[in-house]
């Protein structure tokens, strides 16, 4: 991926991973919009950086993906990098019944939301030199947190996803997956400074190197994350997932 010189779009991008990424990508060169819900967290993003723009943003509704699309494109048509970043974590319990309305908000958020973005901007991005799309998925795709089962299956959905989509553009849109382990943001409560999770902008900045590598690979995982990407294919998936939701579990209290 062609690391400056770009228009990058990144959803997610007033808070925590998105933010991060979106100030190391305008700092070596790009220019950034940041789409999000709130529009006070937009503009805190990109104050005092210019070449650094805010559009609002709610990928849970379709209409608003359409209009926020067309909206995108006539302020901003040289965009040629869309980084699919917006999710949200919500914990569930699965041993009684319970109102879904957590788990039908994670899945239009993190499913719906990134599949409908890409198929809005789709036309014009196969159109666009040097274009790109990252999809930013989760260790978790791979090895599950059994607190979080409905945020845990869009990103694994989104992996599967990506793959597809990654094939369907080869030679016209580069295709890349991001899979963060756990890292120090506002994803869920307290998490901002949890003990044993990465600190955000050692994890940005580890991203960025990895972005740099030519050619750039196609899943971009720093080293946290790795015993997880790899734990069913080193014949230890169990283990690991033992281990993953105990440190998890005494983590969250403290």
């Amino acid at each position: 991926m062609k690391t400056s010189g770009n228009t990058i779009l990144i959803t997610g991008g007033g808070s925590g991973i998105g933010e991060a990424l979106a100030h190391r990508l305008h700092d070596a060169g790009n220019t950034l919009i940041v789409a999000g819900r709130r529009r006070d967290a937009l503009e805190k993003a990109i104050a005092g950086r210019a070449n650094m723009h805010a559009l609002e943003l709610d990928v849970e509704s379709a209409d608003g993906v359409t209009d926020f699309a067309r909206r995108l494109l006539a302020e901003h048509p040289s965009v040629n990098i869309l980084v699919n970043n917006a999710g949200i974590m919500r914990f569930e319990a699965l041993d009684r019944a319970r109102d879904l309305a957590d788990a039908e908000a994670t899945i239009a958020t993190n499913l719906l939301g990134p599949i409908r973005l890409t198929n809005a901007l789709i036309d014009h991005l196969v159109q666009q030199p040097h274009a790109a799309v990252i999809n930013v998925t989760s260790g978790l795709a791979f090895v599950p947190l059994l607190v979080t089962p409905t945020y845990n299956a869009t990103k694994a959905a989104i992996h599967s996803y990506t793959i597809a989509l990654r094939e369907a553009l080869r030679g016209r849109v580069e295709v890349i997956e991001l899979a963060p382990p756990a890292v120090q943001t506002g994803l869920t409560p307290g998490q901002e400074t949890r003990p044993g999770y990465q600190p955000l902008d050692a994890f940005a900045d580890e991203v960025m190197a990895l972005l740099s590598h030519v050619p750039t690979p196609p899943e971009i995982l720093v080293e946290r994350v790795g015993f997880l990407r790899r734990a069913e294919a080193e014949g230890r998936f169990d283990e690991t997932l033992r281990q993953v939701n105990e440190f998890a579990a005494k983590a969250r209290e403290g």
